[in-house]
This record gives C-alpha cells, sequence and structure tokens, in this order.
C-alpha cells in the first residue's frame, strides 16, 4: 500500500489540511501506516499535481493561507478501483526472527535482551490499541455489532491490529520462556 491510498482514504472521509492529516496520522492510521508530516505534504502535492484532490486555499488573518484538501472526482475513483484490487499478501521479514534463527553464532543473552526490548515495544502498543478500543468505541466492547460502516470498519482494522500485537507478545514470551530454560 502506499502512503496515497491512505491520505486518499482520510480525505474521503472528510476534507482537512496537512496538519489535520499528520494530527489523524499520530492517533490512528499511523499506526498501521506510518508517515512523517513533510512526507504527508509531499504525498500532499503529488496527488494535487496528479488530479487526484483539489485544493482550496483559505485566508487566515495574519497567517498563510490554509490549504483545505478534498478528494477529487478522479481521486474517489482511483480510491474505488485500488479498493477492488486483491491486496497483497505480507510476508513475514523481521530481523528479530532472523537473530533468533542465528542467536547459536553470538551472545544468547544479547538476543534474549532484544526479544524483551521487542516485547516490551509491543506490549506498549497493545496497550495503546486496546485504549483506542475502550475510548473510541466504547459501544463495541459488549457488542461490535452496534457499530455499521465507517466505524465498524475503523474498528476492525483496530481488532486486527490488537490480534496482531497479542501474537507478538505472546511469541516474545514463548521464546523467552524457551531460551531461559535451555
Amino acid at each position: 500500500m502506499a502512503l496515497d491510498h491512505a491520505i486518499m482514504i482520510s480525505l474521503a472521509e472528510r476534507p482537512g489540511t496537512g496538519y489535520e492529516l499528520s494530527r489523524q496520522f499520530s492517533t490512528s492510521l499511523g499506526h498501521f501506516w506510518p508517515a512523517t508530516r513533510q512526507q504527508i505534504y509531499r504525498t500532499l502535492s503529488r496527488l494535487h499535481d496528479g488530479g487526484l484532490v483539489t485544493c482550496e486555499d483559505v485566508p487566515q488573518q495574519g497567517r498563510p493561507d490554509k490549504k483545505i484538501y478534498t478528494l477529487s472526482r478522479t481521486g474517489e475513483d482511483a480510491l474505488a478501483s485500488w479498493i477492488a484490487e486483491p491486496s497483497a499478501v505480507p510476508t513475514l521479514r523481521d530481523s528479530l526472527g532472523v537473530k533468533l534463527r542465528g542467536a547459536e553464532h553470538g551472545d544468547l543473552a544479547d538476543v534474549l535482551t532484544d526479544v524483551r526490548h521487542h516485547r516490551t515495544v509491543h506490549a506498549e502498543r497493545l496497550s495503546l490499541y486496546r485504549g483506542y478500543a475502550v475510548t473510541q468505541f466504547p459501544e463495541a466492547t459488549s457488542d461490535p455489532t452496534a457499530l455499521t460502516g465507517r466505524r465498524l470498519h475503523q474498528y476492525l482494522v483496530l481488532r486486527g491490529g490488537i490480534r496482531m500485537e497479542e501474537g507478538f507478545v505472546a511469541w516474545c514470551d514463548e521464546v523467552l520462556e524457551t531460551l531461559e530454560k535451555s
């Protein structure tokens, strides 16, 4: 997936400025497709040049004009076309797995330290995602079918993130438990 599509999805949901998009990426989309503010602005410029988004300059008192981006009809068509394409199935490409595979050629204590670090990071991300589920989708905690449309889609992506982090934390626990006994 390209950053282009993540931005186009965001703009399909609601028009916004580059600043608003970067804030949205820091609290939701960015957990699944991270981007810096500079990348977002460069991508917006490229999407505008390609006719996929429109831009309206809104004058501001004492500040530069604010640019509000909207997905164009061409952008809507391109987004629908991309959504219709089959998604690539991701492959596991993880340096921790490669280190673990080659652990016998180094210091096992170093590998275990790295596994603990990964476990901590993934546990923190899992906690963050679970917090989002409670605060952003409180109605889903008792009945996920209460959600529809965009909110249901957002919730399902969040649940996918929760499941991936649960799996990674469990795998780290398994690795630590197994290697600490050996």
